[in-house]
């Protein structure tokens, strides 16, 4: 376990030694989870004088250099804005980002596209596509030289406990960290909501997602796709020059199928159902595959705990909202907890966290329930669904104010 020290002053990392280090440690809050959603919430807390230890079973090389693992995150202006002000957008190097123009959706064979574009708006893109790992690795690092964390790489939880009085989280070497707010930040299938027993609405439809980057002989443009074609979803998100992250959504067993073929069949496969819109496509790396599941909190908050990122609401890809919000939620909490930390009050008080919850419940819950209406519609593949799903969106290309708000939704300005 790596035990890594970040102060104004220096940057030091120790390898864990037995009974090296005291066995009980206080600090103002304590954040399980290190993805980017959480590294947000700390870098959020610089400045404010609260004392923050960050929880992650991975090792400290993997958190300052994570590794791609092809998910690309579609960055809404506000996003970007609050990634700026957390000092983590001017890390990313600019040759990874690529500009979302417009959006069109697609539905079976029909040759009709519904367009999502920022006509009548002041922005002349949608927003931005960067890699997940280029993210994870640019909030780290801005993390670097801030004053009172402490980040406990490579470690588990072995238990956690909450009352009035506190929280404490008793790590894997027995070690055990006391603080005022406990923030669970470990993803959609988190261990802490359980522990906390926080119920959740998990929804598992038995299909995964497939994950390639790809070249391929046609311009994209900037343009995203979103094709509902029977038995399939399939999304291209374009990426610089001649090159898209194609997300291929299928039965669990059918995607398994497809991973285990060579590049150049997988490649081929990948052709054929994207309609060669693009033209021929070809791998340029390794699938990803990821099982489909969305995740609805019963709560947000419990006695000196919070939940933020997919710990609280794991969202349908199908919006490209999910980082987005959960980046809102880590704004959210951190600002809350500033705040009380600047005028002296209990940065766990219930009625803290109570405004968290309602707050970030006002936000998600639309976005929530409208993602799982598309999905509901344009994955049936019934006839009365395949009849109507035409319609709409025919009904849908002649309604511009209803396509200008879907865009600045998708914006998030």
């Amino acid at each position: 376990m790596q035990q890594h020290r970040l102060s104004g002053i220096d940057r030091r990392q120790s390898a864990s030694v037995c009974g090296a280090y005291e066995r009980l440690m206080e600090y103002d809050v304590i954040v399980v989870g290190a993805g980017p959603t959480r590294l947000a919430l700390v870098r959020g807390l610089a400045g404010t004088g609260l004392s923050v230890a960050l929880v992650e079973r991975q090792s400290l090389t993997a958190l300052a250099d994570p590794g791609c693992d092809g998910r690309e995150i579609a960055l809404t202006h506000r996003s970007i804005e609050t990634l700026r002000a957390l000092g983590a957008w001017e890390l990313i190097t600019p040759a990874a980002v690529s500009t979302l123009r417009s959006a069109s959706v697609l539905d079976g064979t029909s040759s009709f596209e519904l367009p999502f574009g920022t006509a009548g708006l002041r922005e002349d893109h949608l927003g931005k596509l960067v890699a997940n790992h280029h993210i994870r690795r640019a909030l780290f690092a801005a993390t670097a030289g801030q004053a009172e964390l402490t980040v406990f790489a490579g470690t588990g939880m072995a238990a956690i406990s909450t009352a009035r009085a506190g929280a404490s989280v008793t790590l894997e070497d027995g070690r055990t960290l006391r603080g005022r707010l406990l923030v669970a930040a470990d993803s959609r299938f988190s261990d802490v909501r359980t522990r906390l027993g926080i119920a959740a609405r998990v929804n598992r439809p038995g299909r995964s997602m497939l994950l390639a980057e790809v070249e391929h002989d046609r311009d994209h443009h900037g343009v995203a796709t979103e094709w509902f074609g029977h038995g399939q979803t399939i999304a291209l998100l374009p990426l610089t020059g001649r090159r898209s992250s194609v997300v291929l959504t299928l039965a669990e067993d059918r995607i398994a199928q497809l991973a285990a073929r060579s590049p150049a069949a997988l490649s081929d496969e990948l052709t054929r159902r994207s309609g060669e819109r693009l033209g021929m496509m070809r791998m340029t790396g390794r699938p990803h595959i990821y099982p489909l599941a969305t995740t609805w909190s019963e709560h947000f908050a419990a006695t000196r705990a919070a939940l933020i990122g997919d710990a609280a609401v794991g969202m349908h890809p199908v919006t490209a909202h999910g980082f987005n919000l959960g980046l809102r939620s880590a704004v959210s909490l951190a600002g809350l907890v500033a705040r009380a930390a600047a005028q002296g009050r209990d940065i766990g008080a219930l009625s803290l966290l109570l405004r968290y919850e309602v707050g970030h419940r006002l936000v998600a819950a639309p976005l929530f329930a409208a993602t799982g209406f598309i999905v509901r519609l344009y994955t049936d593949d019934h006839l009365p669904a395949r009849l109507a799903r035409p319609v709409l969106m025919r009904a849908a290309g002649h309604m511009s104010p209803l396509r200008q708000g879907v865009s600045q939704m998708l914006m998030q300005r």
